[in-house]
């Protein structure tokens, strides 16, 4: 596309005050323009994250007050570049992660981000599964890879795993020849031994802390408790990631009982990881699982579904 064909307006999801999906709503505003290191991408698709619906919900999260627009996946087609970017031209496919959290605004047709926050699209994947792994498979990329180090013959327990960030952390870590555990309703128990897990733990009718032992290695997005109970069951020297936060001298205090580690990690965009997840992707040992596609102006029914955090995989905006 030239730079002739791209619209001055463009169609967003935007919204005034915090409260339930029912604030969003579609907006017009003025097409970005890509500035030096950056690419301006005509947005196919965009994810949701629980960090959407918590943003569009709560204050005291990352982001000033509203209004604005939320988003960080992206998948699409680079229409225009700024000064300097060399890695990519107008026509390319790419994927990836706005950098979180002050990056957002992929609930749009067009969307600016820095060159090296995406890479090639796969193209064995669609758009709408291209941009359901950039946020949670990056999560799960960093927490294993760069945070743990997991090792071939380690034991994972991936808490929530048949979630966003959770089937990726299945996958990463199954690729790094460990022994991966997870916790799930029984209903996504099937979906979980499709992806290669090798135990599954029912948390309605099991607790966690009596049915694992000696892990190395804990990936926990649902919080403090949590991360408290997990480690009961890492072994000494292991480590408990945490994807939602909490007091962190206080679960430092509680690790050190244990003589374990507790990190508190925030995703960030990293086109080393998106590359490897990418490669990932294209050999087949990582795919995405997309739990439902709405169209972008209905983007209130994609939060009202997420609200509903029991989805497995991930919730997809289209743009036609």
């Amino acid at each position: 596309m030239s730079n002739s064909a791209i619209p001055t307006v463009m169609y967003a999801i935007s919204q005034e005050v915090l409260g339930g999906p029912e604030v969003l709503h579609e907006i017009e505003l003025p097409v970005p323009q890509p500035g030096p290191s950056e690419i301006l991408i005509r947005v196919r698709a965009t994810a949701l994250n629980p960090t959407d619906w918590k943003h569009r919900a709560f204050s005291g999260m990352f982001l000033p007050a509203p209004p604005f627009v939320l988003g960080w996946d992206v998948a699409g087609e680079v229409v225009a570049v700024g000064y300097g970017v060399t890695l990519f031209a107008p026509g390319d496919e790419v994927f990836g992660m706005l950098p979180y959290p002050h990056g957002h605004g992929s609930a749009a047709e067009y969307v600016v981000g820095p060159a090296r926050a995406f890479v090639r699209k796969p193209s064995n994947l669609n758009h709408a599964e291209a941009a359901a792994i950039p946020l949670a498979a990056l999560t799960a990329y960093q927490a294993l890879i760069d945070i743990a180090d997991i090792q071939a013959g380690q034991r994972v327990l991936v808490h929530a795993a048949a979630g966003g960030v959770g089937h990726f952390a299945v996958q990463i870590a199954k690729s790094r020849g460990a022994h991966v555990i997870g916790t799930a309703s029984a209903p996504n128990h099937p979906f979980l031994r499709e992806l290669g897990i090798d135990e599954v733990i029912d948390y309605r009718t099991t607790d966690f802390t009596t049915a694992v032992r000696d892990v190395d290695v804990v990936v926990d997005p649902l919080g403090s408790d949590n991360v408290m109970k997990s480690l009961r069951v890492v072994r000494p020297g292991g480590i408990v990631v945490s994807l939602l936060g909490g007091d962190a001298a206080q679960m430092a205090s509680e690790a050190e009982k244990y003589s374990a580690r507790v990190a508190l990690m925030l995703v960030e965009a990293d086109q080393a990881g998106m590359r490897a997840i990418a490669d990932m992707a294209t050999a087949g040992t990582l795919r995405p699982t997309v739990a439902d596609t709405f169209p972008l102006a209905e983007a209130a029914k994609a939060h009202a579904l997420g609200d509903t955090e029991r989805t497995v995989g991930k919730i997809v905006l289209t743009v036609p």
